[in-house]
């Protein structure tokens, strides 16, 4: 546990986007419909290492790429706030780039089992206004969250011999430098392929 640790410094979690369908008016159906045909809207949801989500985006359009989304609330005011030298985990949806650490292509991981597409079973549409619904979502994130927070110890987790759960370091945000774009970045796959040599030559000396 001591080199995982050691390895992951400075990993504050993961993020994803997950799909939620909403009920919209004819005219804006062709904006949310995914790739899948869903008419759904494109949710980015960003959970650090207990599984308590610390920032969500709920609100845009089905048929917006992750990338896009993600640029939006790393840019905005008061949007995602990622220190320098700290990354969150994320799918190949994403760049690999500053801040934002992409996973191989081809592997099979599971991000999901413990990510933010904790929330994905979220899949009935309701029938008040979009902009409920948006609430609706964010109230589910937040009651989410409350249930974490009262049960820390997942009896599931238990059995699955899982229930580890870690403290997320960040730096007071005093003079600290934030992430301000999430463009690709040649210096974090060289950061991507460091981590995973020190992991594969600790398998080999074990």
């Amino acid at each position: 546990m001591e080199l995982f640790a050691l390895i992951f410094q400075g990993c504050l979690g993961a993020l994803d986007e997950t799909h939620i369908n909403v009920l919209v008016s004819s005219t804006d159906k062709p904006h949310y419909r995914t790739h899948k045909g869903q008419i759904a809207t494109n949710t980015l949801a960003v959970c650090d290492r207990n599984m308590q989500f610390v920032f969500v985006l709920p609100g845009w359009e089905g048929s917006a790429g992750d990338s896009q989304v993600l640029h939006d609330a790393v840019m905005q005011k008061g949007g995602l706030r990622v220190p320098q030298r700290c990354y969150y985990l994320c799918d190949n949806g994403y760049a690999n780039s500053n801040g934002f650490l992409m996973l191989y292509k081809g592997v099979r991981y599971h991000l999901k089992e413990w990510g933010p597409d904790a929330l994905g079973h979220l899949r009935c549409a309701s029938y008040y206004p979009i902009k409920t619904q948006i609430r609706l979502i964010m109230t589910c994130f937040l009651l989410h969250n409350f249930i974490r927070r009262e049960m820390p110890n997942d009896p599931i987790e238990a059995q699955l011999d899982s229930n580890v759960y870690y403290t997320t370091n960040i730096p007071d945000v005093d003079g600290v430098e934030f992430v301000d774009h999430s463009e690709p970045s040649t210096e974090w796959m060289q950061f991507r392929d460091d981590l995973a040599n020190a992991m594969w030559l600790h398998r080999q000396r074990a």
